[in-house]
């Protein structure tokens, strides 16, 4: 018994160690999001039948004085709003029930609201995603400031691209293919998403601004979860003696424009990634399922507690934005779906709507099935 009793609790214990971090951020990020749509729509005067954490059977739940049930289902892997109206979790109008809604649950019902109502308490769920991502990285900046380094080339290794395209030591960037940059953490965050692209590098010599062409060559490393990634470099190294690190403190209205700017950027990146991943030109290995975050969780949980607050964020970013994308029956499909109900003045007819909803979730079932299978067995 005392040997069991370690290994099922202690923290190293796949209980304490893996899936309790693994709960913790997805139930967060889960949370947040719901609660956009259902903040929202309550704004909007629109009636809420549930409020989920999870899927399938209810765990434990209450009844609020508003007729919304408040509850916990069993499997963890997403959650949902449930208006007056709807036919399931996707929101999907159902006729039968709105011709059985009676005048007063008609006047709350989702689908009969005006589309800017609708469109508004669908765009809240991403909206929240992204700022909680923002919430998190003011208190971090706040807390911990920012390490950052001037944009300086101490040293190039042989061979490399910047090598091949006349980089020299001493060398200053100003923009990365038309974009300015600050700091080295600028120039690494514009090339490791850009493997393979020919970028135009701006950069101070002995006063003068000059123009060299290199094009980033992947690479793996390994990141402080260790996760093995595969990022674009060009070979240029910084240090202390060029790059002058050191740590930046904000004020908490500094802290969250810097947090404001490091959300937009990691929306760009993740767009970035999913237009080359299209193109078959990422790493399907870079996409993970629920194991992969479990496992991240796990890792970042034994650094600390700060450590899995920003996973919570770097999620947050991820499901914000695959939200967006115009799938039915995410978030961006209904939002498709408006968008061309507010133009023709009139809605997309349900059989439209049907067959779209259909190839959507044979898609969004597809993708899941891909990340489960690099989680286990791709990868």
């Amino acid at each position: 018994m005392s040997q069991i009793l370690p290994a099922m609790f202690g923290t190293d214990s796949l209980l304490v160690g893996t899936i309790i971090p693994f709960l913790f951020v997805l139930t967060v990020v889960v949370f947040v999001h719901e609660m956009g749509h259902y903040l929202v729509g309550r704004w909007c005067g629109i009636g809420v039948k549930a409020f989920s954490i999870g899927f399938g059977p209810e765990l434990f739940g209450f009844t609020d004085r508003h007729g919304t049930r408040w509850k916990l289902s069993a499997i963890p892997l997403g959650g949902y709003v449930k208006f007056v109206g709807d036919m399931n979790v996707t929101s999907t109008p159902d006729a039968q029930e709105t011709e059985q809604l009676s005048d007063e649950e008609r006047k709350v019902a989702f689908h009969t609201q005006p589309v800017w109502k609708r469109a508004a308490t669908v765009v809240a769920g991403p909206l929240f995603n992204f700022l909680l991502t923002i919430a998190v990285f003011t208190v971090v900046f706040t807390m911990y400031g920012r390490f950052v380094s001037e944009p300086m080339v101490a040293e190039i290794r042989p061979g490399s691209p910047a090598a091949v395209a006349g980089f020299q030591p001493g060398d200053r960037f100003v923009s990365v293919d038309g974009e300015k940059v600050s700091t080295f953490s600028d120039v690494q965050r514009l090339v490791s998403g850009r493997a393979g692209d020919k970028l135009n590098f701006v950069l101070q010599r002995d006063g003068k601004d000059i123009t060299l062409a290199a094009t980033p060559e992947p690479m793996e490393q390994t990141d402080a979860l260790g996760n093995k990634l595969k990022v674009g470099v060009i070979g240029v190294i910084n240090d202390e003696q060029l790059g002058h690190p050191r740590v930046v403190s904000y004020s908490p209205a500094g802290a969250f424009v810097e947090a404001v700017r490091e959300t937009g950027n990691i929306i760009a990146r993740t767009g970035q990634f999913f237009q080359r991943f299209a193109a078959g030109r990422e790493d399907k290995c870079q996409l993970g399922g629920p194991v992969k975050i479990a496992d991240m969780a796990g890792r970042a949980a034994k650094l600390g507690f700060e450590w899995l607050v920003q996973l919570v964020a770097l999620l947050s970013v991820g499901i914000g934005f695959l939200n967006l994308l115009p799938i039915p029956p995410l978030d961006g499909g209904h939002l498709l779906f408006y968008g061309i109900e507010a133009v023709n003045r009139r809605p997309v007819s349900e059989r439209t709507m049907e067959i779209f909803y259909r190839i959507g979730m044979l898609a969004v079932l597809g993708f899941m099935v891909f990340v489960f299978w690099n989680d286990l067995f791709g990868c």
